[in-house]
């Protein structure tokens, strides 16, 4: 299993709206990949460890697949589409894509 992660770089006096990235553009992602998708989350950035310290990352947003072709598929067509909900969202751009392998899960 594979997890796709798009992270958002905390940036002071930026702009992210958590409510439509979870309620929006994070379903219209999901609808978009189909069954290949296995399950997707979004993570809220808190802090970097320190209280009081603002976090690496305002988001993250994850999704799940059996592998990365699996993604790959159906990313391509849906690109267009999401690429231009971003502004919707977030004045910082298209974030960080980080693709990783899940070894353990719980």
């Amino acid at each position: 299993m594979i997890k796709v992660s798009i992270l958002y770089p905390y940036r002071e006096n930026g702009h992210f709206d958590v409510d439509y990235y979870c309620v929006t553009h994070m379903p219209l992602a999901a609808k978009l990949f189909g069954p290949s998708l296995k399950g997707w989350s979004v993570d809220v950035g808190i802090n970097a460890g320190p209280p009081g310290t603002p976090p690496p990352y305002v988001a993250a947003g994850h999704f799940l697949f059996d592998s990365a072709d699996d993604f790959y598929k159906v990313f391509k067509p849906a690109s267009e589409q999401l690429v231009a909900d971003i502004p919707n969202y977030t004045d910082g751009g298209n974030g960080t894509i980080l693709i990783s392998e899940i070894k353990i899960s719980v």
